[in-house]
């Protein structure tokens, strides 16, 4: 005895590949340290300039790296003191930053409270299904060679007018809110299992809520698959700190958000320039800088 099961048509993404494109950018280092405050306070007056002299020159020419900018923060609360960010074009530089950084005397005064390796990163899902509907169409099969080919090329064009947002300057806004985040795992919902065109319609209505803060809040998200423990990392820049509390929690209520997004801890700094860091190293945050 058979029996016959009807079978509804296909949605393309039961058709195209389920991974979206991205285009990648700087290399993203974040380094939380803790000071060593009792050893600090131990050494003399002109062995805490000379030490402060040093590591502010470099620091001064790192802020001014035109191959990727560094900036100092000073975090707020337990996790940490101080938060170096570090913008390069790849993880070899970064970890040149880190050893040039371990080489400075000031280092013997800093412990690694944790750390955070990511790239800048873009989806683009609009264009990934486009393009992946237009291979379909031309009957050019999933992960061929002239698939390949093409896929490349679309890569290259989506870079070359992305590059301002792939290699930015360091933004010079007073305050930076630093969090990983992941798309939820093994739970009833799972990010990974929905449609391509699903996650960008999702993914879209979650844009639209970031724009809204576009003059308030500069956002750089950096994936970090395969280089730490999250999947993402979110860097947001602004010159009012109540403004992240706004932009999260109204992003809690999108979609993509409430039902999908798992949040880790977040670092709140203050921006603080190469010249202010014996301010900082005496118990004075340096003043905020005037703007034009």
């Amino acid at each position: 005895m058979s029996s016959t099961r009807q079978v509804g048509p296909k949605a393309a993404s039961d058709e195209i590949p389920a991974v979206p494109l991205t285009i990648e950018g700087y290399s993203v280092l974040h380094q939380m340290m803790r000071v060593r405050w009792a050893a600090w306070r131990q050494l003399a007056a002109a062995d805490k300039s000379a030490i402060v002299d040093e590591a502010a020159g470099v620091l001064a020419g790192m802020e001014q790296n035109s191959a990727g900018q560094s900036a100092l923060f000073s975090l707020l609360g337990h996790k940490g003191d101080l938060m170096f960010v570090h913008f390069r074009h790849s993880f070899d530089e970064l970890n040149s930053v880190e050893l040039q950084l371990a080489q400075l005397r000031l280092a013997d005064f800093l412990e690694p409270a944790t750390s955070y390796l990511s790239i800048i990163e873009l989806g683009l899902y609009e264009s990934t299904i486009k393009a992946y509907q237009d291979l379909k169409d031309r009957g050019i099969e999933a992960h061929s060679d002239q698939w390949k080919r093409e896929i490349a090329e679309v890569l290259v064009r989506q870079k070359e007018a992305m590059y301002p947002r792939l290699f930015p300057e360091m933004p010079q806004h007073r305050y930076v809110s630093f969090y990983p985040m992941d798309r939820r795992r093994g739970e009833t919902k799972n990010w990974y299992s929905l449609p391509i065109e699903e996650r960008a319609r999702q993914m879209n209505e979650h844009g639209l809520i970031g724009r809204r803060y576009a003059g308030e809040v500069r956002q750089i998200i950096t994936g970090s698959i395969g280089f730490d423990d999250w999947e993402w990392g979110v860097d947001l820049f602004a010159n009012d700190p109540l403004v992240f509390k706004k932009l999260i929690y109204e992003m809690r209520f999108d979609e993509v958000s409430a039902v999908y997004a798992l949040f880790g801890q977040f670092y709140l700094g203050v921006r603080v320039p190469a010249a202010g860091l014996g301010k900082l190293l005496s118990g004075v945050l340096p003043a905020a800088q005037k703007r034009s």
